[in-house]
């Protein structure tokens, strides 16, 4: 079992193994349905809003993923404002086993597939630091979002029915 200051002390390498674990089962998801149009992209900065673009039946999603552990008590999470100008945005905040590594269950915000991004409200974000004189300025690209915002799914195969439909 890991120690764990492992999940803040290489945050950074969790992130990406947890993205490359979440790409991995939505693309074994649509594999075992059958669909073998899709495609997984990656951008080069963090600009826009989105850790990944996928890509199947038509459908092309740009993906913010938040992450906590299960047991965490994160009540929510800051969202670039950039992501709303992308057509079909939307926000996955994976649960994981920090034992296990385990994706689920899993928090959804966006709209049906192919629709945009649901406003995002009007609380800006603050830094997490303060400054020299300790205040912690705004962060006028970035908004709040409650837990209460999003909508739970139990699974994967949820997601990649909010991402791309349902089977048919």
């Amino acid at each position: 079992m890991q120690p764990p200051a492992d999940h803040y002390l290489h945050s950074s390498l969790r992130e990406g193994l947890l993205e490359h674990l979440f790409v991995g089962e939505v693309m074994r998801t649509l594999w075992l349905r059958g669909v073998r149009d899709f495609e997984a992209l990656r951008p080069t900065t963090d600009a826009a809003g989105y850790d990944v673009v996928l890509a199947a039946n038509g459908i092309i999603r740009h993906i913010q993923l938040k992450a906590s552990g299960i047991g965490a008590r994160t009540s929510q999470q800051k969202i670039n404002v950039a992501l709303s100008r992308q057509p079909a945005g939307c926000i996955v905040w994976m649960r994981f086993a920090p034992e296990t590594m385990t994706l689920g269950p899993f928090l959804w915000f966006g709209d049906h597939t192919g629709g945009g991004l649901p406003d995002l409200g009007e609380k800006i974000a603050r830094h997490t630091k303060g400054n020299a004189s300790g205040e912690k300025a705004y962060r006028t690209s970035m908004r709040v979002l409650n837990k209460g915002q999003f909508t739970a799914l139990a699974g994967i195969e949820a997601v990649v029915d909010r991402l791309f439909g349902t089977p048919r």
